[in-house]
């Protein structure tokens, strides 16, 4: 339970009324139950739809559940998100990518980019078809989490410093091995096959971000981590409403 605690401690900001002792290593070790985390998370937001939808129209309802989970996390990712985008737009080779996700100022690209994301989000909980709507709310966020372990799992270090460091010190082979069948488990538990097919995609999705970012990086920092998330929730969503479109 510690490194779970651990884990919800990194990636949220719901206070622990107890303190916590961690080690660096147990922020690698804690990746096993990132899936878990994002499972809570989805709890939490499927907890807000069926408080909000008896008493708000679900165009403002699924505008509070992004703004919601945006405010949870903290928009730790969606910082990261923001420094990949600015760091793919500016020209020069790895060192200018690496100085530029640094700056805490954002640029005209990743403010564009998190305008992208969020809007996606939106619009895709927005057309989620109602039979398909709590189970996917359960497992985007839960899906998205397991993908930071794939991606970071074997993965080289871009820089010597920083939580994305600590993290690929501390993952290993039992950290991923742990991720990913309990989320298969989830997805199918929640929406079956559907489900699973989405967790595959993005898992396949992760692993594409990885080969790109260790050539273009020679390994990955904590922003691509959290850039590699959010695309991985929004990628979820959407596979989740094509499935649904021709099934």
């Amino acid at each position: 339970m510690r490194l779970y605690f651990i884990a919800l401690q990194f990636l949220t900001i719901i206070p622990l009324p107890f303190s916590l002792r961690c080690e660096e290593r147990d922020l690698g070790r804690s990746m096993a139950l990132f899936p878990l985390v994002g499972l809570t998370l989805g709890l939490l937001l499927a907890g807000a739809q069926w408080l909000l939808d008896p008493v708000l129209p679900q165009a403002v309802g699924d505008l509070i559940l992004v703004a919601l989970l945006a405010l949870v996390t903290g928009g730790l990712h969606l910082d990261g998100l923001a420094d990949v985008c600015d760091g793919m737009a500016a020209r020069g080779g790895r060192e200018r990518f690496l100085e530029v996700m640094k700056d805490s100022r954002i640029g005209a690209v990743g403010a564009l980019g998190l305008l992208l994301v969020l809007m996606l989000k939106y619009q895709a909980l927005l057309a989620l078809a109602p039979e398909w709507k709590r189970g996917s709310l359960l497992l985007f966020p839960c899906v998205a989490r397991c993908s930071q372990v794939l991606l970071t799992v074997g993965a080289s270090r871009a820089r010597t410093d920083g939580l994305g460091a600590a993290f690929i010190t501390g993952a290993g082979a039992v950290q991923l091995a742990v991720a990913l069948p309990v989320t298969l488990g989830i997805s199918f538990l929640t929406l079956s096959w559907p489900g699973v097919a989405a967790a595959v995609a993005v898992f396949a999705f992760a692993g594409l971000c990885r080969w790109y970012f260790q050539r273009r990086l020679g390994g990955i920092t904590g922003d691509v981590i959290g850039c590699v998330s959010e695309l991985g929730e929004v990628g979820c969503l959407l596979v989740l409403l094509a499935l649904h479109r021709i099934s």
